[in-house]
């Protein structure tokens, strides 16, 4: 079992949580809510909305997101729907825990920090660096780019 940490539209109440909950991916438990201890930029870009966390830390903002523990048949669904390591890279980042609903006796040691992987990109637009950048992601905020499903996307 490893703990992932989701900023974005896998986050509950985003376009994509269910997949954290369909059996048939495999098993993802929710752990708690936590920040980044570095900033990052998180951006909202390309043609569909998409969120990207920019793996550049240090710059941006700190970053707030949801730790799950998954198996290894969620981490191999999560590593292909994040296309790793062709656009995203999973890579361990530290959290300052915010919440822990976990398991007491699987709650982390210094139950203020944590790590987790997360899905970040080197593979970005250089111009993505000018956009806005958010600490929290929600598809249908006030920033007005609101996610386009894969359902939803004209695929030729």
């Amino acid at each position: 079992m490893m703990h992932i940490f989701v900023y974005g539209t896998l986050k509950q109440g985003q376009p994509n949580h269910y997949r954290m909950l369909d059996a048939m991916n495999g098993k993802a438990e929710f752990l708690g809510r936590a920040l980044t201890i570095d900033k990052y930029p998180l951006v909202i870009a390309g043609e569909y909305n998409i969120p990207f966390l920019l793996n550049l830390p240090g710059e941006g903002q700190r970053v707030q997101g949801e730790i799950y523990r998954v198996n290894d048949k969620m981490l191999k669904f999560l590593d292909w729907f994040e296309d790793c390591p062709k656009m995203y890279q999973r890579t361990e980042v530290l959290l300052e825990v915010e919440d822990w609903v976990g398991d007491e006796e699987r709650k982390p040691k210094d139950s203020s920090t944590t790590k987790a992987f997360i899905y970040s990109t080197t593979t970005y637009k250089p111009e993505w660096l000018q956009n806005a950048t958010f600490s929290s992601y929600d598809s249908n905020g006030d920033h007005g780019l609101q996610y386009v499903t894969r359902e939803s996307r004209n695929i030729d």
